[in-house]
Formats: C-alpha cells, structure tokens, sequence
C-alpha cells in the first residue's frame, strides 16, 4: 500500500476546513481558494527546510487569510465590497489582523462547513453542480473523483465546477445556513454532498488505497452535524444509519496488504455490534414516523447485511423487494446494478444477467458494472465471459487495490 506523505496527509484534511473558513471571512470562493493553494505551496517550501510546525492547520490558515488580505487591499472594488458584505471594516482595524478572532479549533469551524455546503446547494444551481462543488470545496476530492462518481469526463466536470462558483458569485448567493422553511428543499443536495463524500472514502475510485478512512470520519462527522441541525428529520437519520452500518464492518473491508475483501469473505465477528445496534435502533425509529425515503431504503438494505448471521443466511428477497422501493424512490442506471445483482442473489443468475443487459449502454465505462457482470458469469459458468467482463472494468478504472482484486480473480478463473 502506497501511504502519503505526512505534508500530502495534512493538506487533504485541512483544506477544505481553511477554505470554508476562509469564504466566511472574505466572502469569494476564488480569493479564499486561491489563497489558500498558495499558502498550500508555501508550505511545501518552508516545510520541508524547517519542518511540520506544531500546528500545521493552524499555520495554513494564518498563512492563507495573510495572503486573502494582500488580495483583498490590492482589488480595485475592495470598497465597493466592504460595503456589500459588511465585514471588511475590519481589514482597517487599527493594531490587528481582521481575522485574529477566528479559533481554527472550535465550533465555529463546523458552522463554517456547514454554511459552506448549503451555500453550494443553494437552487440557483443545479443539483450536480452543488454536489460536485461541495465536495471540491469541502471534501477534498480531485476534480477526477468527483467525475467517476457522477459518471462523466473529467473536463466537463471541471467546466460543471467553475460554472458553479462563476453563479454563486454573479448571484451574490449569501454565505448562511438557510431558514427554517428554506431548509427542507436544500437538503437532498446536502446530503447528497455527505453520502459522495463517504463513498469516495468507503471504497475509492482510484488510488492506492481501497478505503480512505479519513473521508469516511469527515462525512460521518458532517453527517451528524446535521443531525444536530435538523434532529427531526428522518432521511438525515436515514443517511446517518447507512454509513454507520457501512462503517461498522471497516476493519474487515481489506486485508493485511491492503486489498478488498468482499462482502461474502469477511470476518463478521469483527463487526462493530454495538454500532450496528445503535444504527438498527435510529433507523427503526426513523422509519415509524411514516416519511420513508431513498436513504432509510438504503439503510434498511445495510441493516439487513449487517444483522445477518452469515452471508448464506441472508434474507436476499427481502434485499431485492427494498432495491424495488429505492428504484421506485430514486430511479438510476447505478440502483439498478444494485437491483439486479440483489434479483441474482435470491432468484438466480439468470435473472440479475437479463436485468444487466439493459444496463450495458448507460454504465459501460462504470467499472462496477463490469464487476457485477463478471461474478455472475463466473457463477453461472461461463470462465471465459467472466474473465472478459473483469477486464473490461480494469480498463474502465477501480483503484489500485480493486485492479489487483480482479486481476487474482482473473488468474484463478484461468487455472
């Protein structure tokens, strides 16, 4: 397994805290970026004479809103700003730095994180535009990552991207956790945003490793911040649910070198229990209140797994009737891989193989797709269909454990 650096570690984690801070302060996604890439590239000069400083987040964002101030002093409509945004007075402040009262440890950061992804989610854009800009901003993902998981080229998620910041600022979208009776259509997006971000962590679309669990901790932790938001919300306990489940089975999910271990494989009495107790407690009680949606399915799908004795004793028609529910409730090329490889587990191969076909055209460059394709074949009989179809998802692109997992599987259909 190829670790990062420390430096490399440290800019993964701290940026999208700085940035979402730094955008309060200055009100501009492109000051508060750019400020904060270079401070980034600061770093990785006087780092690597002096080395790691105590703080390093804090170093970064002293660093960053020094150099957002330098940007700000030199704009030609910095007045015209001050007055629009109401907070500049401060960069004139005599004897401090206007931003010194900012604790990079603390509350305050959780709200800035929070207003950060529900300004990206504002109606104004479109629904993969705030997703996609979420993430970028806040989670940390190259523009890569972000386009596998919306199945499109990088280059025009890239263009998806600057779109997005070029309208929140031709809009003046404000920088604020909405109202009250804002909140409920802004939230899909939101937690679209969380599960994204988690499902990069939880197996990553490319890269040396299979799980990245620092991904995964930050959606967790976003997630649950909005729990704190809005306690009464059942598709927030929904999401919350499904990645605990999810997360209760991560010291199983790769093997001492690093590599996937499938679902069928894993050690299950090294399962979290008392997580998945936990998780199965929320989500039953979220589903009582009788406004069931896409995440308490797939929820109610994780805690089916999760509560299973062994992976033979699983209910799988009961996981194919929920696939037929989220299908109903959130209709995609993606559920429908889900669904029918759910219809092959508990009604035969041939059934999830025909539903599959169907699916060829739109997931043809969705490694996954391919994967499923090739384990059906391989249980169906056909060696040779299988190993074609595992090839076809190595090109499509799987991270560097997920290529060496299909690539044994691969041998051992040839011996």
């Amino acid at each position: 397994m190829i670790e990062r650096s420390p430096i490399e570690q440290i800019f993964r984690d701290e940026y999208g805290k700085v940035v979402s801070s730094l955008i309060r302060q200055v009100g501009d996604f492109e000051i508060a970026e750019d400020s904060v890439q270079e401070a980034c590239e600061a770093a990785l000069k006087q780092w690597a004479d002096s080395g790691l400083p105590p703080n390093p987040g804090g170093w970064l964002m002293t660093t960053a809103k020094r150099k957002a101030i330098d940007k700000l002093r030199r704009s030609a409509n910095y007045r015209r700003k001050q007055r629009d945004f109401g907070y500049r007075e401060q960069i004139d402040r005599p004897g401090g730095d206007p931003m010194d009262d900012l604790s990079f440890d603390g509350s305050q950061l959780r709200d800035d994180q929070l207003r950060l992804m529900f300004t990206c989610c504002h109606p104004a854009l479109g629904v993969d535009a705030q997703v996609a800009l979420t993430v970028k901003t806040l989670g940390g993902l190259t523009t890569a990552e972000i386009a596998r998981g919306f199945l499109v080229p990088e280059k025009t998620m890239a263009q998806r991207i600057v779109r997005a910041k070029r309208k929140i600022k031709s809009a003046t979208i404000p920088y604020r956790v909405p109202t009250d009776d804002e909140l409920p259509d802004r939230l899909a997006s939101v937690l679209g945003v969380v599960y994204l971000i988690f499902n990069e962590g939880y197996a990553a679309s490319s890269g040396a490793d299979h799980v990245r669990g620092e991904l995964c901790d930050d959606a967790i932790r976003l997630g649950a911040l909005l729990e704190q938001l809005m306690p009464d919300e059942p598709e927030v306990v929904g999401l919350n649910a499904l990645m605990g489940f999810h997360h209760a089975r991560k010291a199983t999910r790769v093997d001492h070198d690093g590599q996937p271990v499938l679902l069928e494989d894993q050690d299950r009495s090294r399962w979290d229990a008392a997580t998945i107790a936990d998780m199965d407690a929320r989500l039953i009680a979220a589903l009582r209140r009788g406004q069931v949606g896409s995440y308490q399915v797939q929820a109610a799908i994780a805690a089916v797994h999760a509560t299973s004795a062994s992976f033979s004793a699983t209910d799988w028609p009961q996981i194919a009737g929920l696939y037929d529910r989220l299908a109903g409730l959130t209709p995609s090329p993606v559920v429908d891989l889900n669904r029918a490889a759910a219809h092959a587990m508990a009604f035969g191969e041939a059934a999830g193989l025909e539903a599959l076909v169907t699916l060829a055209d739109s997931l043809a460059s969705y490694a996954p797709y391919h994967s499923t394709v090739g384990e059906l074949l391989a249980r169906s009989g056909d060696p040779a269909g299988a190993i074609r179809a595992f090839e076809r998802a190595i090109v499509a692109g799987t991270s560097e454990g997920e290529t060496s997992r299909l690539r044994a599987r691969i041998d051992q259909l040839k011996d």
